[in-house]
């Protein structure tokens, strides 16, 4: 059987294939012996998010631990990612669970450990974790019976949304920001924040907030390509002035301007470290993964703040915010926090603080984008996945690490970065970086440049290197489905 591995955010699998209750169960079960090495009188926190099956699995890992005699606070219904988080702190709780996939489509399911901060549990503790998995089975799941966890009071329900409405509503100015007058749109893409922010924001125009099992066929991650009737709503109508987009389990977010424009994660980093360093006057330093904008360099010097680069992956961020003073932490995947909150992502906290920046300055997002690009310059980064098999992924990796490649198309290389993956870069503002992704099967490319004509050429001219470097017949592109010849 495949070992179980967590990647960059947690362990993922295919539901009925890789993913299973008795999998589900294993993992767990290595939890709970890392639990009772490690704590007095551990205990955990347990949420799941709107995916098929997402109770059952919860269920199942709530009741291998309390078959160890540990203590479970298991949410009533489905619930962000970050509400998991913040009970684990508030509630001074172990370790959080998340039954998760995150951005992954329907297919699949996944698993998420947070630790006692109320962030994501960094590697050496993962990989504690995950060496105790065990591949046999020796748990007989039908003898842990659910009603006599929760008789003796080892399982209890939580309403882990209620309890992060009110810390949200005591941290924002929820009245500032309703009665602004600004109009909201909001994207769930079917997934686990459709319900509080009805709460938050009940007079916002909301999109894709029920319950589909498939996503609507579109995975739940907040790329352009995926939000496209948002974004016709907007463009074909002026009934909005912002919307807010995030991912299934509520993590990541994207934005969308008055006129319908895409507004990704590079800008919103941007976006949050104008609004804290000019207009709260706040310091501290911004950690950004390897595949952000250089744009966050230029605009930390501007305002005299120091940038970190990690690899990819919150779980480095959040390392960094366990230790020192962080402004802003952010990837180029969407997930951002900020200072005074968690050391974890959240998609709504972030945009309610855009909410509140736009409402205490009466600035449009576009005005606000406009006194950012005074300070660094215009810029357009784009990414791209192309799926490659395993064995070749790794192939063109080591081509790439051992300097092999001068030049992509007309754009030659006049240095390289390697941090996690490798940043090829043809000026200080123009680059492309290639990476192999920890979740998934794919090779991921980004590409920075001034304009989106050039970016889009940039990322081209990538795919095209990277197809013939694979030398495979086929290697399908996600965003073109293009046929690739072999290399001659």
């Amino acid at each position: 059987m495949e070992k179980i591995k967590f990647g960059t955010d947690g362990w993922r699998g295919v539901i009925a294939d890789h993913f299973t209750v008795t999998n589900v169960a294993k993992v767990t079960n290595a939890a709970a012996i890392w639990l009772l090495n490690k704590f007095k009188d551990p205990e955990v926190v347990i949420g799941y998010d709107t995916r098929f099956q997402g109770k059952l699995f919860a269920e199942t890992a709530a009741k291998v631990l309390a078959s160890k005699g540990i203590k479970v606070r298991i949410s009533d219904d489905f619930v962000t990612t970050p509400m998991v988080s913040l009970a684990v702190r508030e509630w001074k709780a172990s370790l959080g669970i998340m039954i998760t996939a995150s951005h992954n489509d329907y297919t699949y399911s996944g698993y998420k450990l947070k630790g006692s901060y109320g962030g994501p549990l960094l590697v050496d503790e993962l990989k504690n974790i995950e060496d105790l998995i065990s591949l046999e089975n020796n748990l007989d799941l039908d003898l842990l019976k659910w009603e006599q966890f929760i008789e003796q009071e080892l399982i209890r329900y939580a309403d882990l949304e209620a309890f992060y409405f009110q810390y949200v509503n005591n941290y924002f100015d929820l009245d500032s920001i309703r009665n602004s007058g600004i109009r909201t749109g909001f994207d769930a893409m079917f997934g686990s924040g459709q319900k509080v922010i009805r709460r938050i924001l009940p007079e916002a125009r909301f999109f894709h907030c029920e319950q589909d099992l498939m996503f609507g066929q579109i995975p739940p991650e907040p790329l352009e390509k995926n939000l496209k009737e948002l974004l016709a709503f907007m463009q074909s109508s002026a009934k909005l002035d912002v919307a807010l987009a995030i991912d299934g389990d509520g993590d990541r977010i994207a934005l969308a301007n008055s006129k319908g424009r895409y507004i990704d994660s590079h800008n919103i980093i941007l976006v949050l470290i104008h609004y804290l360093a000019e207009y709260r006057k706040m310091k501290g330093k911004v950690v950004t993964g390897f595949s952000s904008t250089g744009k966050v360099e230029k605009l930390c010097r501007h305002y005299d703040l120091e940038v970190q680069r990690v690899p990819i992956g919150f779980k480095d961020i959040c390392r960094v915010m366990l230790s020192e003073d962080v402004l802003v932490g952010g990837e180029e995947s969407g997930g951002i926090s900020i200072s005074g909150f968690l050391p974890e992502r959240d998609g709504i906290w972030m945009g309610l603080t855009i909410l509140q920046f736009m409402a205490e300055t009466g600035k449009s997002l576009d005005k606000i984008l406009k006194e950012i690009y005074d300070i660094t310059g215009s810029f357009q980064c784009l990414r791209r996945d192309i799926q490659i098999p395993k064995d070749k992924r790794g192939k063109i990796m080591d081509i790439c690490y051992r300097g092999e490649i001068e030049s992509f198309g007309r754009f030659r290389v006049s240095r390289t970065e390697a941090l996690d993956g490798i940043k090829f870069f043809f000026s200080d503002d123009e680059w492309v970086m290639i990476r192999a992704s920890g979740t998934e099967p794919l090779l991921r490319t980004y590409a920075e440049a001034a304009d989106r004509k050039t970016a889009e050429e940039i990322i081209e001219a990538a795919y095209k290197t990277i197809s013939l470097l694979g030398r495979e017949p086929y290697i399908t592109f996600t965003s073109f489905s293009s046929l690739i010849p072999k290399r001659p």
